[in-house]
C-alpha cells in the first residue's frame, strides 16, 4: 500500500515487506543514530537512510507507512516482566494502572461488580499505588463492601497488602479459625473474624495464596487472554521481554500457553523466559531435572529459554516490602544456595537472582567468589542481580569483577514514598544507584517487574529513569543519579538484548537486525519530562509485522479474537488507563474513561492529578546525602 513519496518500481528483485518513511528514526546505533526511513525484509532490517534510499526496496506488495515526521525508536525490551503469568489472567483483571483518582477507580469497580456473574471475582491485581490518586489513599473496607456487597473483590496493593470485601473473605474460606500464613497476617476484628485486610509481614505468601483461590480461565481462553495482553504491551512499543518467572508459575504446565502461541506463530512479543523452582526444599532437585532436559537457548527468536531464577532457592530471596523492616534471612541459606549455583555453573546455565538489599547481595557474592576461585564463573555465563535497590559501591566492584549484570525496575516509582518513610530521603536518593552502576561498566537492563508490583507501562519506568520521580511526583533522585533520555532508551533496548545474548540481532536498528520498532505518539527526545509517562505507540512492528496500530494507523494491525468472557473488565475499560489529555492522539483509554465518568469530569480529574497536591522532597535532602 504505497503512498506519495515512494512509488513502487517494477522489477524490484527483493522488495521489502514494509518501509517506514518520512520519520525521525532514532536507530540506537552509534555508527548511524539518525535516519528518516527504514526497510524490513523477511523480518530483518534490510535498508536504512532517507526516502530516496528506499526506492529500490519498494515493490508492488511492499507496505509503505508514512511516519508523518513522528519519532520512531527501536522496539522496547522489558528486562524483567512477569509476562507469562500476567497473560494467563489479563482479561479477568480490572486494571487501575494510570487511574488518577480513587473516586474514578471505585466507580470502575462498582460497575465491574455489577456485570460480573455469580461465582467470579473482581480482581485488581497490582499496577497501581495510592500515591497516584488525588486522594492519596486506598479504599476503606467499608467502601469496598458498599461498592460490591455480593461479588467477591480482591485488591492487591503492591506486595504490601490486599483488601477483600466480605464476599471475597467468604469465597476464600477465611474464618476466625483460619491460621495466619508464615510471614503474613490475616487481620481480625472483634471476635476474631477476618476483617478483609491481609498484610505481608513481610512475606507475600498470604497474598499469593489468596489470589490463587480465584477462578481460572480455561486453557483456550488463556491463549486469547495472553494474546490480548501482548497486544496491550505492544501498545506501548514493547517488542521483547525477559520473563522473570515467579511464584505459582510451574514449568512446563504454565508455559504451555506461550509455547502453543509460539508454535502457531501468534506471539507478538519476543519472550526469553526463566525457570523458577516452586517448592521450598526441593529447588536443587527441580534445577537438576531441568538441566537434564532443557538448556538455555532452546527455542527460537520469539520464545527461548534464558536460564533459571529469579529465585534459585527460596531461602535466599529477600522479599521487598518497604513498609516493613528488611527481612532477616536464615543464617545458613548459603548451604543449599551454593549447591544450586554450582549446578548452574557446571552446566553452563545463566541465572538471575531477586536481591533487594545489599546485605543479601554481599552474602550471595561470597558464594560466587568461593566458586570463582574454583574456576566456576566462566566468561559468557550470564548471571544477573535483579532489583538491587540498596547495593553498595564495594558490591558493585565485586559484581563487575565476576562478570555479572544488573536488571533494575521502577519499583521505586510505586514504593518510593514508603522507602523514604522508613529509610529517609538521603538513602532513597540512590536506591538504586543507577548512574554508579553504569559508571562501573556494568550491563544495566531496565524493566518494570509488572504486573503486580508495578505497572507494565514502560514509559512510567522511562519517566522514573529520566526525572527521578515517583508516579505521585515525589522527587527521589538528584541529577547525578538520573540518566539521559538516550541512556534510558539504551537500558530498555540494547542492555536487555545483552542480558539474553542477543545483542548481535536485537536492540538497535541496523541492517541484519530484527525489524522491531515503534512510531511514538510524542517525541520522547523533545517532549516535556513530565509527559514522558504519557507516551504510547501509534504503530508497533515486530519482525516486519504490524502488531499494534492506533490513531492515524488504526486498523492496520492484525485482528485478534474477541475478548472473552463477555463480562471481562478489559472489554469495557481496556488495560492501562491513559491520563493523556482526551484531545491527544492515542486517547483510546481516555475515551473509555470519559464513558465511565463523563468527559468533563475526567478532564478535571486529569488536571487535578497533573497539577499538584503531590509531595516533593526538596533539594535540601540531597545536600547531606552520602552513599
Amino acid at each position: 500500500m504505497p503512498v506519495a513519496g515512494i512509488a513502487p518500481r517494477p522489477g524490484v528483485t527483493d522488495p521489502a515487506d514494509i518501509v517506514v518513511r518520512n520519520a525521525k528514526i532514532y536507530t540506537g546505533d552509534p555508527a548511524r543514530p539518525h535516519v528518516t526511513a527504514v526497510a524490513i525484509t523477511g523480518g530483518r532490517v534490510s535498508a536504512l537512510g532517507d526516502d530516496a534510499d528506499m526506492v529500490g526496496s519498494v515493490g508492488a506488495d511492499t507496505r509503505v507507512v508514512d511516519g508523518q515526521n513522528r519519532r520512531v525508536i527501536p522496539g522496547l525490551n522489558d528486562s524483567h516482566l512477569h509476562v507469562i503469568r500476567g497473560g494467563l489472567n489479563y482479561v479477568l483483571e480490572l486494571r487501575w494502572d494510570g487511574v488518577p483518582t480513587l473516586k474514578l477507580a471505585m466507580q470502575m469497580l462498582r460497575e465491574q461488580a455489577a456485570r460480573t456473574p455469580k461465582g467470579q471475582w473482581v480482581r485488581v491485581v497490582g499496577g497501581f499505588t495510592k500515591e497516584q490518586f488525588a486522594e492519596k489513599r486506598l479504599p476503606t473496607l467499608s467502601e469496598l463492601n458498599d461498592a460490591a456487597p455480593d461479588t467477591p473483590v480482591f485488591i492487591l496493593n503492591l506486595y504490601q497488602s490486599a483488601l477483600l470485601n466480605r464476599a471475597a473473605v467468604q469465597a476464600a474460606g477465611y474464618t476466625k479459625d483460619s491460621p495466619d500464613f508464615r510471614g503474613g497476617q490475616i487481620v481480625r476484628g472483634r471476635g476474631g473474624e477476618p476483617t478483609g485486610l491481609l498484610l505481608a509481614a513481610p512475606s507475600a505468601l498470604v497474598l499469593y495464596s489468596t489470589l490463587a483461590k480465584a477462578p481460572l480461565l480455561p486453557p483456550e481462553d488463556q491463549k486469547d487472554s495472553t494474546r490480548h495482553y501482548l497486544r496491550e504491551l505492544n501498545r506501548f512499543g514493547l517488542t521483547s521481554a525477559i520473563d522473570a518467572a515467579g511464584g505459582f508459575q510451574n514449568f512446563p504446565d504454565n508455559y504451555s500457553t506461550v509455547t502453543d502461541l509460539a508454535n502457531e506463530g501468534n506471539l507478538s512479543l519476543r519472550i526469553a523466559y526463566h525457570l523458577f523452582p516452586q517448592v521450598a526444599g526441593q529447588e536443587v532437585d527441580d534445577l537438576r531435572r531441568w538441566v537434564e532436559t532443557v538448556k538455555p537457548g532452546d527455542g527460537d527468536e520469539y520464545l527461548r529459554l534464558n536460564g533459571a531464577g529469579e529465585n534459585l532457592t527460596w531461602a535466599a530471596g529477600d522479599f521487598e516490602n518497604f513498609s516493613e523492616p528488611r527481612p532477616e534471612l536464615a543464617p545458613d541459606y548459603e548451604v543449599e544456595f551454593e549447591k544450586a549455583v554450582r549446578l548452574m555453573m557446571e552446566n553452563g546455565w545463566g541465572f538471575r537472582l531477586h536481591a533487594t538489599y545489599n546485605e543479601t547481595i554481599e552474602r550471595d557474592l561470597a558464594v560466587f567468589e568461593k566458586l570463582a576461585a574454583e574456576g566456576m564463573f566462566p566468561a559468557g555465563n550470564r548471571w544477573i542481580f535483579d532489583h538491587a535497590e540498596t547495593i553498595s559501591s564495594s558490591s558493585l566492584d565485586r559484581v563487575a569483577a565476576l562478570g555479572g549484570a544488573i536488571a533494575i525496575q521502577n519499583r521505586m516509582s510505586f514504593q518510593g514514598e514508603a522507602f523514604i518513610q522508613r529509610y529517609g530521603a538521603g538513602r532513597a536518593a540512590d536506591a538504586p544507584p543507577i548512574r554508579e552502576m553504569l559508571n562501573h561498566g556494568l550491563v544495566v537492563g531496565a524493566g518494570t517487574d509488572a504486573t503486580r508490583v508495578s505497572s507494565y507501562n514502560p514509559w512510567v519506568a522511562l519517566h522514573w529513569l529520566v526525572t527521578g520521580r515517583t508516579v505521585g511526583n515525589t522527587l527521589l533522585y538528584p541529577p547525578e543519579n538520573r540518566v539521559s533520555r538516550e541512556q534510558a532508551i539504551e537500558m530498555f533496548t540494547v542492555a536487555g538484548a545483552k542480558l539474553t545474548g542477543e545483542e548481535s540481532v536485537k536492540g538497535i536498528l541496523r541492517e541484519g537486525f530484527y525489524g522491531d520498532l515503534s512510531i511514538l505518539s510524542d517525541d520522547f527526545f523533545a517532549v516535556d519530562e513530565a509527559d514522558i509517562a504519557h507516551i504510547e505507540s501509534l504503530l508497533t512492528v515486530v519482525g516486519g509485522r504490524i502488531v499494534y496500530a492506533a490513531g492515524d494507523y488504526e486498523g492496520q494491525d492484525e485482528q485478534l479474537p474477541p475478548v472473552h468472557p463477555f463480562w471481562s473488565p478489559v472489554s469495557h475499560f481496556g488495560g492501562y488507563q491513559s491520563t493523556a489529555k482526551p484531545s491527544t492522539t492515542g486517547g483510546r483509554q481516555a475515551d473509555l474513561l470519559a464513558q465511565a465518568a463523563g468527559e468533563s469530569d475526567q478532564q478535571r480529574q486529569w488536571q487535578q492529578a497533573r497539577s499538584g497536591h503531590t509531595p516533593v522532597i526538596s533539594g535540601d535532602a540531597f545536600e547531606t546525602h552520602s552513599h
